[in-house]
């Protein structure tokens, strides 16, 4: 036991370390800390507080002297811990902050830590700066140089309101059997085949598979999704070309609607995606027909996300067409069985951004005109 500091407690520092035991909520090594006390003050030895606490004689010297060289709060609390002061001083780090929101240097694409720490040092005072430094400050002020991301900047005009609130109209509508709402567009898709055979999976390993790969082509996938009913349904085609528009448009009116008067079709602004597409694969008799069934809603420009069946194919490619498929026939056959599984399970895209929505979130945006 260590004589020098020898702890005595008087009862009211009994009763408020008792106290802090009892309950509430404190840190962990506060409360170490009021046991160590209590136990030295009862006269039990270093070596036995140290095995039932389980704590280090380090901590018990410390906490007995603190006691006594201050006072119990002295002994209760945290000691200023040791360590080295920010090397950049508040101005400095302004300085940072701008030099990683300016343009890179000549000849590179982004700004580094190591070309930011350089930077630094040739416009202040200090001889060197580590990455560490430079990226623990760039932390704080929630910057990473280095990454960038893609955005599409659309020109929100009458026009693009005009078109986002007729698309979010029809998805708000009660759903009407004679006059369904279906969204529709297509997607590419490589065919990939293996170099050679990937190792099937076992207890205690992964299943693995070669990095290289054999490009066997691209198809093209055509979705429609009905906004409203629990049904969806993928066409694999060789093109997307005006021709396989316009059959697309032609089953979705006599196969999959034969009944609806009208079939009110949301797709993007692709040149295909027109009556004129419509034309140039049939008669013009039958070319009015198919038209006089359709009903075309465009989203706006750059605002594909409107499009409800941007979802559903985000769905198909982590469901299905995450890994390679070589050909066709089996592209075509795995797909069928996703859909016939998905429709069975009656899946439907919970559509939650509406008109009053957007009016809301993007009235900024929204072109004003004083009256």
């Amino acid at each position: 036991m260590n004589v020098r500091y020898r702890v005595e407690l008087t009862q009211s520092e009994r009763d408020e370390l008792t106290a802090l035991l009892s309950g509430g909520r404190h840190a962990v090594r506060k409360l170490k800390r009021a046991q160590i006390l209590l136990a030295a003050d009862a006269g039990t030895s270093d070596e036995q507080i140290s095995a039932t606490l389980r704590v280090s004689g380090s901590t018990i010297y410390r906490t007995k002297r603190r006691f006594v060289e201050a006072n119990l709060e002295g002994a209760l609390s945290e000691e200023p811990r040791r360590g080295a002061g920010r090397k950049l001083s508040g101005k400095e780090e302004a300085l940072l902050v701008a030099t990683a929101c300016s343009k890179p240097p000549p000849g590179r694409a982004r700004w580094t830590l190591e070309l930011l720490a350089g930077a630094l040092v040739k416009l202040t005072e200090h001889e060197e700066l580590s990455r560490e430094t430079v990226r623990r400050r760039l932390a704080e002020n929630d910057l990473k140089p280095w990454r960038k991301d893609m955005w599409c900047i659309p020109k929100v005009d009458g026009e693009y309101v005009a078109r986002m609130e007729n698309v979010l109209d029809l998805y708000a509508e009660v759903p009407d059997p004679q006059r369904p709402v279906v969204c529709f567009d297509e997607s590419p898709t490589q065919l990939i085949g293996e170099v050679r055979q990937p190792i099937a999976a076992k207890p205690g390993h992964l299943e693995r598979y070669d990095c290289e790969y054999r490009r066997n082509g691209t198809v093209n996938l055509f979705i429609f999704l009905d906004a409203h009913r629990p049904w969806r349904r993928v066409k694999v085609t060789d093109r997307r070309t005006n021709l396989d528009f316009a059959h697309c448009m032609r089953d979705l009116v006599d196969l999959h609607y034969p009944d609806a008067p009208v079939v009110r079709v949301v797709l993007d602004n692709l040149s295909t995606h027109s009556s004129g597409a419509i034309y140039d694969a049939f008669p013009a008799p039958e070319a009015r027909r198919v038209l006089k069934r359709l009903e075309f809603h465009h989203t706006p420009k750059h605002a594909s996300w409107l499009n409800m069946v941007e979802i559903e194919i985000g769905v198909l490619r982590s469901q299905c067409l995450d890994r390679r498929i070589d050909n066709k026939d089996q592209l075509v056959a795995e797909i069928a069985a996703w859909e016939t599984q998905r429709n069975a399970d009656k899946a439907q895209i919970n559509w939650m951004f509406t008109t009053e929505k957007a009016r809301e979130k993007l009235r900024k945006a929204y072109p004003v005109k004083e009256s």
